[in-house]
């Protein structure tokens, strides 16, 4: 609402002209579009997990690779429209689930996953959802630092082998430069995590969004180009052969734990929502929205998945423009590399900075007469520029952090089971069981009813395979660390 006129009194009535228009929540007018929608989701969607597609196409073939793949589609898709149906939830919903707000027959909006599951489930819920949900974004930096470390060696191999001849023994690498690689990327996070307000610089998404399309658009040209050159189509049915049925289990297992980091956008689903508009119903314009989103989505990861295989066939690489299938032109897979380092630079901040705030939060609730936690010291680090406001538990918990995320991608520098491992962890308690059971909750489905029944049958399927996927990552880190 505008202020009043500065020449009149304080009892003239409000300029209706000039007041901003608000929303039924107080807030300022949402404007979101389907075209808004799908954007956001698109963008949400499709990034670092795209490259290992091709990959996991390779361990399941011909057949089983892109049926997987529309299979993780469907999957995605039913979870987004069960999920957006909890957008809106009764006020009663809350107070029957351990809220002390009960006012009858109101509706109010989850702005985020995490209200959705607080309104409908309860707070024991929420632990576990905030405990898996922290612990994906907490992995998301490990396998970021194990990405960037690859693809700045990617970089330096492709100058040199342009340089001295594709295979030119000079141009090997070892684990030594692989991990002075992750240290420099640990120490410019480590720079980039005491910016202020880093992770509200609009900026930010845009260009995460623009490197993310055009390194994956990069890959699929590339891919295409050498399946059109080579005039053929490799590859098979069965996908890449091994040795034993065990081992061809486990690496279909990484395989599908890889689609599945790959596809779901369920813990950005209702902030996307929240920022439609009214009319139509933002209930409908999300579903909309979803269909169109994931068709594309698919689209683009069958023609990533399938051209990279049909390009390199078996010997698909584990990431699509860091494996070495490509060497001319070479400045264009610098520039997809780099386009990477780009892209995750500023994701890792996205990811982490939602840590951050919950953390400082909590300490300041917990210790507010704690000096170590509330002061902040005016220090000068360079001449000339303005001074910094340091805080000393800022400064030890987040160094503490962005360490412990180095070092272990030093340990474990495996790029597809790292992915596979965080796809496969969160799959079936925030894809999957949350919104079934909020779905549950919402529209009041009674046990035992058609829609129950096909709602737990589909939360069982899909524990096993994300069981599977888990079980089947787990064991290909640790083969390879013993290894």
């Amino acid at each position: 609402m505008a202020a009043p006129s500065r020449r009149g009194s304080h009892s003239q009535p409000f300029d209706l002209d000039t007041a901003p228009e608000l929303d039924d929540d107080g807030r300022a007018a949402r404007t979101g579009n389907l075209w808004t929608c799908v954007a956001h989701i698109i963008t949400g969607v499709i990034g670092a997990g795209v490259l290992a597609l091709s990959w996991s196409v390779a361990q399941l073939g011909w057949v089983a690779g892109p049926v997987a793949m529309l299979c993780f589609a469907g999957v995605t898709y039913v979870s987004a429209v069960l999920l957006s149906h909890c957008y809106r939830s009764p006020v009663v919903a809350a107070a029957g689930a351990g809220s002390d707000d009960p006012s009858s027959g109101k509706m109010r909006r989850n702005y985020t996953y995490m209200d959705a599951v607080r309104a409908l489930l309860g707070r024991k819920h929420v632990y576990v959802c905030g405990t898996l949900q922290y612990l994906y974004l907490y992995g998301i930096g490990v396998a970021y630092t194990i990405t960037t470390a690859t693809c700045l060696g990617a970089i330096k191999k492709s100058n040199c082998y342009h340089a001295h001849g594709r295979g030119a023994a000079r141009c090997g690498s070892g684990t030594g430069e692989q991990h002075m690689f992750m240290l420099l990327f640990g120490a410019a996070q480590l720079v980039l995590s005491f910016i202020p307000n880093f992770h509200s610089m609009a900026w930010l998404s845009a260009v995460a969004a623009a490197m993310s399309f055009t390194y994956a658009t990069i890959g699929l040209g590339l891919g295409l180009a050498k399946t059109v050159g080579d005039g053929a189509v490799k590859g098979g049915v069965a996908g890449v052969p091994v040795a034993t049925a065990a081992q061809k289990t486990w690496l279909v297992a990484q395989a599908v734990g890889d689609i599945a980091f790959a596809y779901p956008y369920t813990i950005v689903l209702l902030e996307i929502q929240d920022t439609l508009r009214s009319s139509p119903p933002e209930g409908e314009t999300m579903r909309r929205g979803n269909v169109v989103a994931v068709l594309a989505t698919t689209f683009f990861y069958l023609c990533v998945g399938c051209f990279g295989y049909a390009a390199f066939g078996n010997a698909a690489p584990g990431n699509l423009l860091t494996g070495f299938g490509f060497y001319e032109p070479y400045w264009l897979v610098d520039f997809a590399n780099a386009c990477i380092i780009l892209h995750i630079l500023g994701g890792y901040q996205m990811y982490s900075q939602q840590i951050f705030t919950v953390v400082d939060r909590w300490f300041a609730a917990r210790f507010p007469e704690s000096a170590f936690v509330n002061k902040t010291y005016a220090v000068r680090f360079v001449p000339g520029l303005p001074r910094y406001g340091l805080n000393l538990q800022r400064l030890c918990f987040r160094t503490a952090y962005v360490a412990t995320t180095t070092a272990l991608a030093v340990v474990f520098p495996y790029f597809n089971e790292v992915l596979g491992l965080l796809g496969a962890l969160t799959f079936w308690p925030l894809v999957i069981y949350l919104p079934v059971q909020m779905y549950c909750v919402q529209r009041r489905v009674r046990a035992w009813t058609p829609t129950w029944v096909a709602l737990q049958a589909f939360n069982v399927v899909c524990f096993a395979v994300g069981t599977f996927a888990f079980v089947g990552c787990v064991e290909g880190v640790v083969k390879k660390r013993l290894g």
